[in-house]
Formats: C-alpha cells, structure tokens, sequence
C-alpha cells in the first residue's frame, strides 16, 4: 500500500506541478501588461523539478515511476514483476486525475477561465493534427511520442543500474525530462506520460479526450523498447 501511495502522490504533483505551471505561470502577464511568464523553458523545468523532487521524496519506497509507460518500460527490462503493473497504473493514473480535479478547482476560481476544448493545448492537454500546438501530423506526433519515451527509458535504466552513481539518478532523470519537454512542447505538448494526457482530457472532454488514445500507445510502446534496447543492447554483466 506504501508503494501505492507513494507512486499517488509522485503522479499527483508530477501533473500538478507540470500542468499547473503551463496553466497559471506560462504566460503570465500583469495588468500593467508586463510579461513574467516562464514560457516553455519554464514549464520544461516544471516537469523536470516534479519529476526529480518526488524520486529523492519517495522514490526510495516504490521506485519512483509516477508514470505507466515508465512501469511498463521497467516490466520489459525485467525490473519489474507483472503482478504490479496494474496496480502502479491505477495509482498513477488515480493521482493524476487528482491532480487535474484539483487544478480545474483553482483554474475555474478565476472569471474568464473556460475551457475550450475546440483548441490546441486547451487545460494543458495534448493533442495531433489540429490538437497538436503548432499543427504536427498523427504520424509526426506518434514518432516523437515514441522516440523520446524510449529514450526517456534508457535514462532512466542507465541512470538507476546498479553500476551507475545512483546517488545522482534522480539528477539525471528529472533533467531528461526537462529535455524531453523542450523539445516536444511545440509537437504534442508533451506527454511522454499515459497518466498526465488522460488527467487533462478528461477535464478538458471533447477531441482532446478522442486523442488520449495516442497518447497512451505510443509513450508505452516506446517505453517497452527503450527496455528491452537496455536490456539487450546495453546493460552490463557482472563479467564485462
């Protein structure tokens, strides 16, 4: 139960922290008309500082996915028992919808704030074709989602292996995930996570909603590559 708790509240401030920032802080401009906003690099970073806060919080005690593709990437490499997929997944997905509940909360506590689910990027959603931020076909936004979650993976088993520095894994991983979203924001709005594309959508309903599908195979097909490339490819034995 722990470790579910713990994969919860990891998944939880993963989406609150990363989709709160594109929310509420992205482009932010005072009434005066200056420009604070943390744009894209700041949101990247968002994601990056939830992903590598809860690794050092909790992830001492469930691993630290705080994302089914990461479990299922996990799962290929052997890491991972079968038996604890669906249970990591419920939780995770659980805390994201949590988190999406929470920030619709404060989102909506501001007069103008409605979600137009017509729009690319509505509530922090992801999306393709239309829905993708600056126009990227299925196929475009399938290959990135697919692409970067697998190498998301190899980071992350590179970065956790019992040969490497594991005292710095969570460095590694959380800036992997700031990399990730600066380069993807413009494509998808970045999933790279089944859990956070589906929180949003289903506040956000509508084609959003119809996409998440996307934006579950591709992060986990990718995932299960990237772990198997690990695995096979790359992860050392005792006698090399």
């Amino acid at each position: 139960m722990k470790k579910l708790l713990a994969e919860f509240f990891g998944t939880y401030w993963l989406v609150f922290g990363g989709c709160g920032s594109a929310l509420f802080a992205a482009g932010y401009a005072t009434p005066s008309g200056v420009h604070l906003g943390i744009g894209f690099l700041g949101v990247a970073l968002a994601f990056g500082l939830t992903v590598l806060t809860m690794a050092y919080a909790v992830g001492h005690i469930s691993g630290g996915h705080f994302n089914p593709a990461v479990s299922f990437g996990l799962w290929s490499s052997g890491r991972f028992a079968t038996k604890d997929l669906a249970p990591y997944i419920i939780a995770q997905c659980m805390g994201a919808i949590v988190a999406a509940g929470t920030l619709f909360l404060i989102w909506s506590g501001k007069a103008g704030n409605v979600i137009d689910n017509t729009q690319a990027g509505a509530f922090a959603t992801n999306g393709y074709d239309n829905f993708s931020p600056d126009g990227y076909s299925m196929i475009s936004c399938f290959a990135a989602e697919f692409v970067l979650t697998m190498f998301f993976l190899l980071v992350i088993l590179g970065a956790t292996d019992k040969f490497a520095n594991g005292k710095f894994a969570g460095i590694a991983i959380g800036l992997a995930l700031t990399l990730i979203h600066l380069i993807s924001i413009p494509i998808t709005n970045t999933s790279v996570n089944p859990a956070r594309s589906l929180s949003q959508a289903i506040i956000t309903g509508g084609e959003p909603l119809q996409q998440v599908w996307m934006f579950w195979l591709a992060p986990i097909l990718g995932a299960i590559v990237g772990g198997l490339v690990y695995k096979n490819l790359l992860q050392k034995t005792e006698n090399e």
